[in-house]
């Protein structure tokens, strides 16, 4: 009997030690999986704690786009210190994102990890290859691994990008910020990237300027010279303000005194505040009354709120544009206000710029803009409200704005050259986006009497030209396609400059193509005065329905076009000669395009001047 009682007693022993390792298995393990240098505890189905117990320069986090975001919290000393988000790899890894641990010297670091996985117990979770992946390194890998990565336009080394925003120019450099997210290259975690260029072709990238702090995250603003010390900051101190998107959205300001390396929070922030969604202001000095403006676009509300300061702390709101006016179907983002010069005359007006999202012309994001008159308080537009006025008949152009304290009093822009409908999802992975090439503004009277804007290639491009271009002799076309060598070299990168005359021909077909029959086909339509891109069959497409497209711009009336084109890895942008319209597509070819061809629907157009230039990054 009693035996049997002990053989009772010994498998209710095992029994209970079975379900004690089920249960440490499934909700916890007391020990810590070690990695080298670190110590991974799995507190849960969806919590881990990462302990940095020998520390290296940066801890590399591998991501899964397709992987739900996972929330980190970074504990220095055990104390909150930042939070953010990561899509941390499941399945795969897709590529891997560095978090940098110098700043954090002689700390004890930790990462306080909620996974946003469906996994239901700590088995499953255990078998993310994250936890096989992730590790501690004194280098991060930048080079490139991109074949769609852009010769001569701007992206970050990694990370996704959009919005440019906060551009000044000081002692002799343009610098670019940006919407940046250094933990993946899809779009969160909004901080503003930094990068400087001596002659807005080669660019030096730098630390995150403005990073997310209590108020929130970091979307778009603008910065300025503080040139007379309005702010209380020190002379020439470069001015930040830049809306916090929290719970709500409130402007902040940041100031830098190392010019716009490091920037620090003003402690009376928030600066302007409203019980609307308002976004991305932009300001600048406005000499004749002597006083900051500020625009502020009300997304939602479909305006532009304009203030004025003394100081560029306190602020008065002065006045509202855009209810009715222009393109409507979207929100209104990303506002510029400038005075411009008008070509061939000593008269200027201004303009203001609005971006809008959805509601562009041929789909998802665009930039509009409207002429008119400033006061200092109020802007004026001259034309109805029912006109719109587009800077760029493209899919891929957006959140256009200009560098303050240019010198020579230029304007010049950039865009981010992307669409929200499917900047997410372009085909390349350890970067997403780039930015248009660098634009200078100024204004014109149309044939209609009409103020546009004239939208030109920035003259410094022009040194990217390469010594030997292809020149090709004047020739006659008609229905049959006159075909032209472009470089091979250098990927077909290249500028071409294209002059036609129609003559008999009703239209011109301009096409670009490789030998795997991806082509972008442009037409001159000079019974419709009209200019037109189609990348239906420009290459990789179907990553989005929203992709395939044509696009259309109006010309001026006229048989003599004067054309020029900027073809990168991943881009072409199309402009008229002296600025009368631009168009800027995205193109994602399997292999770089290596002919243009001329040809028309009929009748004889005549090509007064086909010549190519390589570009390069050489000189």
């Amino acid at each position: 009997m009693r035996k049997h009682k002990t053989n009772i007693y010994m498998n209710v022993k095992r029994n209970l030690t079975a379900l004690l390792l089920l249960l440490w298995i499934s909700f916890g393990f007391c020990a810590a999986q070690n990695r080298e240098g670190l110590k991974v505890h799995y507190l849960g189905a969806n919590h881990s704690l990462i302990q940095v117990v020998s520390p290296k320069k940066y801890l590399l986090l591998p991501v899964e786009e397709a992987a739900p975001e996972a929330t980190v919290h970074v504990l220095v000393n055990n104390k909150a210190e930042r939070t953010f988000t990561v899509r941390l790899a499941m399945n795969r890894a897709d590529y891997l994102v560095p978090f940098d641990l110098e700043q954090y010297k002689g700390k004890t670091v930790s990462f306080d990890i909620h996974s946003g996985n469906s996994r239901s117990n700590v088995r499953d979770a255990m078998e993310d290859v994250c936890w096989d992946d992730i590790k501690l390194a004194d280098i991060f890998d930048t080079a490139n691994r991109e074949e769609f990565r852009p010769l001569y336009h701007h992206t970050p080394l990694y990370g996704w990008m959009n919005d440019p925003n906060g551009m000044f120019y000081k002692d002799g450099e343009y610098h670019l910020y940006y919407q940046y997210n250094p933990y993946g290259s899809m779009w969160g975690n909004m901080n503003w990237g930094h990068s400087s260029s001596k002659d807005l072709i080669h660019w030096e990238h730098h630390p995150v300027a403005i990073e997310p702090n209590g108020l929130g995250i970091v979307f778009s603003g603008s910065s300025v010279v503080d040139k007379e010390n309005t702010v209380g900051f020190g002379k020439d101190a470069v001015i930040a303000i830049y809306t916090s998107a929290g719970a709500s959205q409130i402007q902040s300001l940041a100031y830098s005194r190392d010019n716009g390396k490091t920037f620090q929070f003003y402690e009376g922030n928030p600066i302007i505040t409203s019980d609307k969604e308002c976004r991305d202001p932009n300001m600048f000095w406005h000499a004749e009354s002597r006083k900051w403006v500020l625009i502020l676009a009300a997304a939602l509300e479909k305006e532009m709120w304009i203030y004025t300061s003394d100081n560029l702390k306190e602020w008065t709101k002065e006045s509202a544009f855009g209810k009715g006016y222009g393109a409507q179907d979207g929100v209104w983002e990303c506002p510029d206000l400038m005075q411009l010069p008008v070509r061939g005359t000593d008269e200027k007006k201004w303009v203001l710029i609005c971006n809008i999202n959805p509601g562009g012309p041929f789909g998802g994001s665009a930039a509009q803009y409207f002429v008119g008159d400033f006061d200092g308080k109020t802007f004026t537009c001259d034309t109805k409200p029912e006109v719109t006025k587009w800077m760029d008949y493209g899919k891929d152009h957006y959140a256009a704005v200009s560098w303050s304290n240019v010198s020579e009093n230029r304007h010049t822009i950039i865009a981010w050259m992307s669409n929200w409908q499917y900047a997410n999802n372009v085909p390349t992975k350890q970067y997403r986006s780039a930015n248009s090439l660098p634009r200078d503004l100024e204004l014109y009277r149309a044939e209609d009497g009409e103020l546009c804007l004239a939208t030109v290639p920035a003259k410094e491009i022009e040194a990217l030209r390469g010594e030997k271009a292809l020149k090709y002799a004047a020739f006659s076309v008609g229905k049959k396609a006159a075909v032209r060598k472009l470089p091979v070299d250098n990927s077909g990168i290249c500028e071409i400059e294209l002059d036609i005359n129609a003559h008999s021909a009703g239209k011109v077909n301009i096409v670009l193509a490789n030998e795997e029959d991806e082509q972008v086909v442009m037409t001159y339509d000079a019974v419709n005065k009209t200019f037109s891109m189609d990348r239906a069959k420009s290459g990789l497409t179907d990553f989005s329905k929203d992709f395939p497209a044509v696009t259309v711009a109006p010309v001026a009336d006229g048989e003599q076009q004067r054309l020029r084109f900027f073809i990168d890895r991943c881009s072409v942008e199309a402009f008229e000669a002296s600025g009368r319209f631009a168009m800027t597509n995205l193109v994602f070819p399997k292999h770089p395009y290596t002919k243009i061809s001329v040809s028309t629907d009929g009748g004889q157009c005549r090509v007064n001047k086909l010549t190519v230039y390589p570009l390069n990054m050489n000189k």
